[in-house]
């Protein structure tokens, strides 16, 4: 779908109002696609690592959108890549694929944008629920425009936590993680989209997320978002980098502690928020 030609101002209200409107039309896309049983056939990239032809079309369409009005912004892609500059695009075109491919309606489009090393915009796309989570630095975070704020469990024995799995991590360390907090008395469960599962802490749908290894492409929206629902969040750039990812955790206050003692991932202290990062 080919975007108006709207004037976004050289700003971050500009690129806010882009990322809106760019993550709106690739998820028309996404949305059409995945509607369309033929174009979820889906080859494989590595193990439990799916590609459809839905995953190159909607990062190409993002990334035309904002070469088209900020034609000296960097972006970085997980199908593309990219390269990395102070005012940067980082985007994950579909995450939740392997949902996407079998026709499980879990599944969305990640855009972060990240100026002088901190993440100033997040927004997190799910066309087939049709909600829209957004965050911009210091302004809070919403879905579909409503204001969101993370859970206010205390209680290990009522807390869901999601976790995601990665290839990248010994599944003896992945087990040990998960038993750790399973023994806290917490509820894990995996539904397949690790930025959703991040958008799902800042609603308060989850307690929080943990994954041992994430992409940048994954995480960057969603952590912000959950920061500024109120949630605490892993230093990512301090344990991971934004080219090769790192661990992430994410989770309500009054579990936090816990959560981060059971994955070994420890939490940002304030000078650390993850809307002030820096890049590496």
């Amino acid at each position: 779908m080919k975007l108006e030609e709207p004037h976004y101002s050289d700003d971050l209200n500009g690129r806010a109002r882009l990322c809106r409107d760019v993550i709106l039309s690739a998820g028309a896309l996404v949305l059409r696609g995945f509607q369309d049983s033929a174009t979820r056939s889906f080859s494989m990239k590595g193990p439990q690592d799916f590609l459809t032809e839905t995953d190159a079309a909607s990062e190409a369409h993002i990334r035309t959108a904002i070469a088209a009005h900020f034609p000296d912004d960097a972006f970085f892609g997980e199908e593309g890549g990219g390269t990395i500059s102070n005012r940067l695009w980082v985007v994950d075109p579909v995450d939740g694929t392997a949902n996407f491919a079998r026709g499980i309606p879990h599944f969305c489009i990640s855009i972060a944008y990240i100026e002088n090393g901190r993440a100033e915009i997040g927004a997190i796309f799910n066309p087939a629920q049709d909600e829209l989570y957004f965050a911009e630095r210091g302004a809070g975070a919403t879905r579909n425009g409503q204001p969101i704020r993370v859970s206010a469990t205390t209680a290990f024995e009522a807390a869901s936590v999601e976790m995601g799995w990665s290839g990248r991590v010994a599944n003896e360390i992945y087990l040990e993680a998960i038993s750790d907090l399973l023994a806290l008395g917490t509820n894990v469960r995996r539904a397949g989209s690790g930025a959703l599962a991040l958008a799902y802490v800042a609603d308060g749908r989850s307690d929080a997320y943990v994954e041992l290894h994430m992409n940048s492409w994954d995480c960057l929206a969603g952590l912000l978002l959950v920061a500024e629902a109120g949630g605490e969040v892993c230093p990512f750039m301090d344990i991971g980098s934004l080219r090769d990812g790192g661990p992430v955790l994410a989770s309500a206050p009054g579990i936090a502690g816990g959560i981060s003692q059971a994955s070994r991932i420890p939490i940002a202290s304030a000078s650390e928020r993850v809307s002030e990062l820096a890049l590496t």
